[in-house]
């Protein structure tokens, strides 16, 4: 028999308890479920179960230990709860990853979504792990192919790198993440579907991640309109998966969309905790929540793996100083930036390239290649600058070199940096500087 199923099989059969502590409902005030008799199992963030008298049972976490009394946050609401409710102490979740998770779909607690069975890995992975000694981690390593030509070059992502996607609602977040998820440079790519639309979950896994992303993926998804307790669980989850496959020497691709529903379900959770919101509505342990966790991905450690990031952000109206892009753009190795008016034009990724900026630069390229950048930018800089008056047919040839160069290989700049690709990097740049040949003849021309 195989030893994986036998693994999983003791595994399972571990977890189960065969007693279980029982109380009851003492209170149920606002959004929680006050009980008593458990205050001596009870721990913060432990598993209960509420017996309704209607013979439903609803599942919850607790959040407050008060006064000899245990308060606990239900994943469906308190509809049929009543005082005097009988409530099981379930225990800390336990989350067990295994190998054969791969090309499967989960929900925050390592259960299947997918429609087939899931048998748990043998060894538990803590949700809230520490992350590598910093004194022992690796610095960022090698650039990685991506299969877009825009990361390629000018926003190269090295292994071990973390960075932030900005972006509004509909300007091809998504489809970008997906496009990362089947071509980017990785042995494992988990993916954390956090609070998304649940008719999406399927469109997003069957046509824009599709097979070739799928198979080699672990997605775990906490649709829209579930708790905030699975929504917030549903990242902690997935950087405990990438976590299992980074301590297997594997090199691990953490896709989050995105942080701030991530960051508005930690919200509810600790409003109804008792604590005040101050950030703009967030409360003060947002920064921690949101810090810790990036923390733990990133360059590995002795003999470990890496896991590199990508952490999306939903900036509404394009503001950038809103507390949680605040909070990721100060620990982040990068941000890229995606702009509607960009997006409307037809341009995908609809990146804004003289906002995003990739900190693993210089060094993820050569000094040939930091020259084609400079190049590029100053080339993006100068037509973004005039290009009112270009468009208006106000701009005269002649009048500046720099704007005339910028012109002359626009277009071919745009569908370059449009453009996925199947090869590597340094065939990126060679098309790269085979456009900038063609503005620098531009120039002598003139």
């Amino acid at each position: 028999m195989n030893e994986a199923f036998l693994e999983g099989f003791r595994a399972a059969l571990s977890d189960i308890r065969p007693v279980m502590s029982i109380g009851r409902v003492a209170d149920v005030d606002g959004a929680l479920v006050w009980t008593t008799g458990l205050t001596e199992h009870a721990a913060i963030g432990d598993r209960m179960r509420v017996f309704t008298r209607d013979s439903n049972e609803l599942d919850g976490e607790v959040i407050r230990i008060l006064n000899k009394r245990v308060g606990i946050l239900l994943d469906k609401g308190l509809l049929g709860v009543a005082v005097d409710d009988r409530v099981g102490h379930l225990g800390s979740p336990k989350l067990r990853p295994a190998r054969h998770w791969v090309g499967r779909i989960i929900d925050p607690f390592g259960q299947p979504i997918d429609g087939q069975p899931l048998l748990p890995g043998g060894k538990a992975a803590p949700e809230r792990a520490m992350p590598p000694p910093v004194a022992k981690r690796r610095a960022l390593g090698a650039r990685l192919n991506t299969g877009t030509n825009v990361f390629d070059t000018l926003l190269p992502i090295v292994r071990g790198q973390r960075i932030g996607l900005f972006a509004g609602s509909g300007v091809g977040k998504s489809s970008l993440l997906g496009t990362l998820a089947r071509k980017m440079q990785a042995d494992v790519v988990v993916l954390a579907l956090v609070g998304e639309r649940g008719r999406e979950l399927r469109d997003f896994v069957e046509n824009v991640l599709g097979e070739e992303g799928m198979k080699r993926s672990v997605v775990v998804a906490a649709t829209s309109d579930q708790s905030p307790i699975e929504r917030r669980r549903c990242l902690h989850t997935a950087m405990a998966i990438a976590e299992y496959f980074r301590d297997e020497g594997e090199h691990v691709l953490l896709l989050v969309d995105s942080v701030t529903r991530f960051a508005e379900a930690h919200r509810e959770v600790a409003i109804a905790a008792g604590e005040l919101p101050a950030l703009r509505g967030f409360p003060p342990s947002i920064n921690q929540e949101i810090m810790g966790l990036c923390e733990r991905a990133g360059s590995g450690h002795d003999e470990s793996g890496d896991i590199t990031a990508i952490f999306s952000v939903l900036v509404a109206g394009s503001d950038m100083e809103e507390p949680i892009a605040d909070i990721l753009r100060g620990v982040l190795d990068g941000h890229v930036v995606m702009d509607r008016e960009i997006a409307e034009k037809g341009r995908y990724p609809a990146i804004d390239f003289l906002k995003s900026v990739s900190r693993s630069l210089p060094k993820a390229a050569s000094t040939q290649e930091n020259m084609l950048l400079s190049t590029t930018r100053s080339l993006l800089g100068a037509y973004a600058k005039s290009e009112n008056m270009i468009r208006a047919g106000l701009y005269r040839r002649g009048s500046d070199p720099l704007v005339d160069q910028a012109m002359s290989v626009h277009t071919d700049l745009e569908k370059f940096l449009s453009e996925q690709n199947s090869t590597t990097a340094e065939a990126a740049f060679t098309r790269l500087a085979t456009i900038l040949r063609r503005a620098s003849s531009a120039r002598q021309t003139g």
